[in-house]
């Protein structure tokens, strides 16, 4: 995959979220402080328009991306996003080629370097019950087919999403609900879903 198919992922993953607004901000004013559409939002527009003017390679590119996300004003999500990104250029080729392999390693370092810094695990009602099933899906492909892997990724994501609604928060300001926060997904593990949704868009 060239560096221009990856781009429009990455696009059609941030076109993806900043849709989604309203449903994360509705999601996230349940038991959060209703900011995350918005939060996500504007991550998600700081991600496209980097990709956008993005003139070098691949780790470049990424590396463009996560700059713009670590300055932005936000809530919590601003760091881990920062952080996940940040891990995804570290293992990206420096050219404007990636193969499978090679999508592999970045989501593998991607995901290493956000779990040192969450700690959270799939149960704890976060993004991460989204991004744990996604990488292990990624993780777990054989095949040599982006496509396949893109779309074992985002089905992970969005049933670990799902998954999020029968878990009580263990983190943030909704972790002082309990156990009413059962039934409502978490909004994190949902926006991480809906990237995940537009990265499986070819």
């Amino acid at each position: 995959m060239n560096k221009k198919a990856f781009a429009a992922r990455l696009r059609h993953a941030c076109a993806q979220v900043t849709a989604a607004e309203d449903i994360l901000t509705e999601i996230d004013s349940k038991f959060g402080d209703a900011d995350h559409g918005l939060t996500m939002a504007k991550i998600a527009g700081a991600i496209a328009q980097a990709v956008e003017e993005s003139q070098d390679g691949i780790q470049a590119m990424l590396d463009d991306a996560a700059m713009a996300v670590m300055v932005l004003n936000g809530g919590s999500a601003v760091p881990l996003w920062n952080t996940w990104l940040d891990g995804l250029q570290e293992a990206a080729p420096q050219g404007d080629e990636v193969d499978v392999a090679g999508l592999k390693a970045m989501f593998a370092r991607a995901f290493e370097a956000l779990d040192e810094m969450s700690g959270a695990k799939v149960g704890d009602k976060t993004m991460m019950d989204a991004l744990i099933p996604a990488s292990q899906a990624i993780a777990a492909y054989s095949g040599s087919d982006e496509q396949e892997l893109f779309d074992a990724a985002a089905q992970a994501a969005l049933q670990g999403a799902e998954a999020s609604k029968q878990f009580v928060a263990k983190f943030g300001r909704a972790k002082s609900y309990g156990e009413k926060t059962i039934g409502t997904p978490d909004a994190g593990a949902t926006s991480m879903a809906y990237f995940f949704q537009g990265l499986a868009q070819g």
